[in-house]
């Protein structure tokens, strides 16, 4: 499976440069309005960075004992929320020597399917499956917003399951950012129109400190339609909020539950927000920031790009799927 999935990431470097892949992108666009070309392009290098080295797979494998692991029938559920959201996932049952029953999200098929083609072009004998409510499994992963997550947990309640439902991520300022790191902040925020689990909506700031926010670029029609709605919205409710043009930011200490406004608190020490984000663990994917300790702390402008051992709310998918 290294030799096949690092063969994949050679496939993938020059993604978007020709023809054929251009137009998967221009299908994949087609499908799901939300996604722009270089959202996609981003996702594909993340997971071609991340993912596919071959040293980065050895490394990682090498933690978990495989050798022992019967084979069992995977469903694997994906969401559609940015692309490709799915492919840790299944590459996740593939090392493990599972067999894998995908359900791509209609949002996402294009580019699901397209390394699903990529995958069996390397290794016809891959075990990758349609999965179908009819089909018999053995486990199940499935990712959505909190709704879904508990339908999954009623349907799969007689499996062992790995269910995902909504999390939200922050950015910590110390107030010494770099100019670099703050563009980095912007892409944290804004790239995938802020749809991601690891996109930061929460910004904490040193008292003192201000929020400035930079006109990013690729925002669609969608996401312009959503902050236009959201301003009209927040405007006749009488809500206090910063307009920047392209965005809304308002002085909460909470997750924005609007992809268009950024929230953003004022903290005294650093250790009072340490214990905010102790206190909301289970509700975090991320935290950007250089002056926090956390278990899921990124740098800025790497929120996107989630290494082989950052695994999604902080749960092993390997362990899970070799029953430790």
């Amino acid at each position: 499976m290294i030799d096949i999935f690092s063969a994949l990431g050679v496939r993938l470097r020059d993604f978007g440069a020709d023809t054929h892949t251009a137009h998967i992108i221009a299908q994949a666009n087609a499908a799901n309005e939300w996604f722009s070309d270089a959202d996609i392009k981003m996702a594909v290098d993340a997971i071609r960075q991340e993912f596919l080295s071959r040293e980065k797979l050895q490394q990682w494998v090498a933690k978990y004992d495989l050798t022992a692991t019967p084979r069992r029938r995977v469903a694997i559920i994906m969401a559609g929320n940015i692309p490709l959201v799915g492919f840790f996932d299944l590459m996740c049952v593939l090392m493990c020597g599972h067999e894998a029953y995908v359900k791509p999200s209609h949002k996402d098929s294009v580019l699901t399917n397209y390394i699903i083609s990529e995958l069996k072009s390397i290794a016809p004998d891959i075990p990758i499956r349609d999965y179908t409510p009819a089909a018999q499994v053995d486990m199940v992963i499935a990712t959505g917003g909190d709704s879904a997550a508990a339908h999954f947990r009623r349907s799969y309640a007689e499996l062992p399951t790995l269910i995902r439902g909504s999390r939200h991520s922050v950015a910590v300022l110390g107030g010494d950012e770099s100019v670099v790191e703050i563009e980095g902040l912007h892409r944290d925020i804004f790239s995938y129109c802020g749809l991601g689990c690891r996109n930061v909506s929460l910004v904490f700031l040193p008292r003192g400190g201000e929020l400035r926010l930079s006109a990013p670029e690729n925002l669609g029609a969608m996401y312009r339609g959503n902050y236009l709605s959201q301003r009209a919205l927040m405007l006749m409710s009488g809500i206090d909020v910063r307009d920047w043009g392209f965005c809304l930011s308002r002085e909460r200490r909470e997750y924005s539950d609007a992809i268009s406004c950024v929230n953003y608190a004022f903290y005294d020490d650093l250790a009072e927000v340490e214990e905010w984000l102790a206190a909301n663990d289970a509700t975090l994917q991320c935290v950007v920031s250089h002056c926090v300790k956390h278990p899921r702390v990124v740098p800025f402008g790497r929120a996107q790009y989630p290494a082989l051992d950052d695994y999604a709310d902080g749960v092993d998918v390997m362990r899970f799927l070799i029953g430790e």
